[in-house]
């Protein structure tokens, strides 16, 4: 059974910083791209960040460009650097692995095939 489980989120203060985990499990994702995904009350689902499997090619979105960073350290643990954050962030984030068969764009959440259960972030103001 493949499961993709967040940690790291919390409260913060505007201006602050937190790391989001993802540990997948009961599959290697070694040709997938790994997305972080958000949701805030009232709002649609939104892309964050994505990375490729070889590590090297990051995407994101224009609203955190230059404030977060995506990583991972193999194919199975994605990292969500998130530097400066700001009210606006609050939400719910969740890890998604898109295996490189699934058509459509790492920034469409319909392409990917797995998903965590999401942990929230909240940003005080």
């Amino acid at each position: 059974q493949v499961r993709l489980v967040e940690s790291g989120g919390g409260l913060v203060q505007a201006g602050g910083s937190l790391t989001l985990s993802c540990a997948a499990s009961g599959r290697t994702f070694s040709r997938a791209y790994m997305g972080w995904f958000r949701q805030a009350p009232g709002k649609e689902r939104e892309f964050v960040a994505a990375v490729r499997w070889t590590g090297d090619l990051t995407y994101y979105a224009d609203s955190v460009k230059g404030r977060f960073t995506i990583s991972r350290d193999n194919a199975n643990l994605v990292y969500l650097q998130m530097n400066s954050l700001k009210f606006d962030d609050t939400a719910v984030y969740t890890c998604a692995a898109k295996e490189s068969y699934s058509v459509g764009s790492y920034s469409s959440s319909s392409s990917y095939n797995y998903w965590g259960q999401g942990t929230q972030v909240t940003v005080s103001s």
